[in-house]
């Protein structure tokens, strides 16, 4: 799943136009936004609480000077990601796409309703597939561009966990490879597979878990860390991007076949089993 492409000409830092950010009102996507405005980029930012969008657009405008767009979306309604996508194509000067938005779903798989695995899906792949559709055509007009796929460390996981949530990401992880390997090398691709993350991802009705509280702190990463590593190979040769040492020996390990075990550690730390 490693694949490796020609290195750019161009780093992403030396000529900064426009970055659309999905799921940017909090967490590793506001993260995306803080740092891509560090480095001079204007910005479109995404998600469903245009309040938090609003509040993010006057933050970094008024640190960076920069010009920052709203654009309030349910990517869970095709109607919305729709909009999004005719802002894509109407956006001249977009160099980088981060698709990040998402959730997880917490429980047995059947205990769920299939409308929550279902809106999961639309905004993991299907929003996804779509905006990075819109984005490539533009791209490779102007020879220049980066799609970000965030994805997870559970696209790697073959047992326990949610498997609608491990599906979705494992889909990112292979779409992003394969996807890289069809595009002209100017455009990169890049699947971030971070693990624990300090966001409100833990804390979300849509997930309900208790990682938090129980697991140690020594497997928490923060997304200021988590982003900047992913900005870090943006003009590497890796498509897939696994932040912190500690959760690249785990990938490594995952791949090898004994995921098994490593969920049911994770299973006992939680006091929970993790069978669908």
């Amino acid at each position: 799943m490693w694949v490796e492409v020609s290195s750019l000409e161009m780093s992403f830092q030396e000529r900064p136009g426009t970055a659309l950010i999905t799921g940017a009102s909090a967490g590793i996507g506001a993260e995306y936004a803080r740092q891509l405005a560090s480095y001079g980029y204007d910005l479109i930012i995404s998600a469903r609480r245009a309040d938090r969008l609003k509040a993010l657009a006057d933050e970094l405008s008024g640190q960076h000077g920069i010009s920052v767009d709203i654009h309030p979306a349910d990517l869970t309604k095709r109607s919305e990601v729709e909009l999004l996508e005719e802002r894509i194509r109407n956006e001249g000067k977009l160099v980088i796409l981060v698709n990040n938005a998402g959730f997880g779903v917490s429980g047995k798989y059947v205990s769920r309703g299939v409308e929550n695995h279902q809106r999961m899906i639309d905004v993991h792949v299907s929003a996804t597939v779509r905006l990075t559709h819109a984005a490539l055509s533009g791209m490779s007009e102007r020879r220049r561009g980066y799609v970000i796929n965030v994805s997870s460390i559970a696209g790697f996981i073959p047992v326990g966990g949610g498997p609608g949530y491990a599906a979705s990401k494992a889909y990112l992880n292979v779409f992003s490879t394969n996807l890289q390997s069809t595009i002209p090398r100017f455009i990169r691709v890049q699947a971030l597979c971070p693990g624990y993350t300090y966001t409100e991802f833990h804390t979300t009705t849509d997930y309900n878990g208790n990682e938090r509280e129980v697991l140690p702190r020594w497997v928490w990463m923060t997304a200021g860390e988590v982003v900047r590593y992913s900005l870090s190979k943006l003009d590497s040769n890796k498509v897939i991007v696994v932040p912190g040492f500690k959760y690249r020996v785990v990938a490594f390990l995952l791949r090898t076949g004994i995921g098994g075990v490593l969920m049911a550690l994770r299973g006992r730390f939680l006091g929970v089993k993790e069978r669908a």
